[in-house]
Formats: C-alpha cells, structure tokens, sequence
C-alpha cells in the first residue's frame, strides 16, 4: 500500500536525523497526489531551534518546492503523532490529513514533552504553568484596523 510506503520513508527519516545527531527520532513527509514533494527531520539540535521539528522542516520545504503556502491538497506522514506546534502548522499549511506511528504518548515514554504540552493546551489560560498577559491590544488594533482597509492584502 501506497500510504505505508510513505509513513516507512517518515520512520526512516527519524531513525537518520536521530543517528546523525540533528535531533530526536522525527522525520515527516508531505504527499501530494501520491508523490513525496518534501521530507523532514527533526533539526531542532543542529540548527539550535526549537521550532526545527520533522513536520515544520517538511511544511518548509514543501512550500518551496511547490511555490506556495497553501498545501491544501497534500497529506503528511509524520513518525509521531503531532506536537501542538506541529498540529498547529499543519492547520496553517492547510493540508488535508495527517498520518502519523508513534503516539504522543510513545513520545513521553522515551523523555519527550509532548504529552504535557498537549495537557497544557487543555487547561483554561488562568492555570497553565506559563503565563499568558494581554498587553498594548489598542495600539496593535490600529495596525490589524490599517491591514483590514488596505485593498488587495492577501489573507491565508
């Protein structure tokens, strides 16, 4: 099957990054129309960027390769269930599904966060571990209010 195809080429991608050093055991493919158009691995060591992880490192690469940031109509196989960052992205990039092996889960059994971040997301702001201040809204509210009255502006 076609699928597991690309999910074994997001395992082998995670077992490479890893053994390389460049970060966790990750890799993330993104599909469209039954062809690989991005890999990615998990960089967040090598390039000393939390942020570096498989998926945001194939969404990267895909938007390059297919010229756009609008992946609607591509899928991503991904070695572990999404992080909230990750998930998140995917949302963003629009893409139509994801797969994904391990879960986050799996993930916290081997000494990821993943799990605690997805339970941080769960809880009312007021009770996160981290705390979340709005600050200066009126000032920032005239630049969305210019944005909007601007013609022609792309949205995503």
């Amino acid at each position: 099957m076609l699928s597991e195809t690309f999910m074994r080429r997001a395992i082998e991608l995670s077992r490479i990054g890893s053994e390389r050093g460049d970060g966790g055991p990750f890799g993330s493919v993104i599909v469209r129309d039954g062809v690989i158009v991005a890999e990615g691995w998990n960089r967040v060591l090598v390039h000393r960027d939390p942020t570096a992880h498989a998926e945001v490192e194939a969404i990267r690469a895909a938007g390059q390769a297919l010229g756009t940031h609008d992946l609607a109509g591509c899928e991503i196989y991904a070695s572990c269930e999404p992080c909230p960052m990750c998930l998140t992205a995917v949302l963003w990039a629009r893409l139509d599904r994801v797969f994904y092996a391990n879960s986050a889960e799996d993930a916290a059994a081997v000494g990821f966060d993943d799990a605690a971040f997805h339970e941080q997301l769960r809880l009312p702001k007021h009770e996160r571990t981290i705390s979340v201040m709005r600050l200066l809204s009126e000032e920032a509210a005239v630049v969305f209010e210019e944005f909007a009255a601007r013609e022609h502006v792309q949205r995503y």
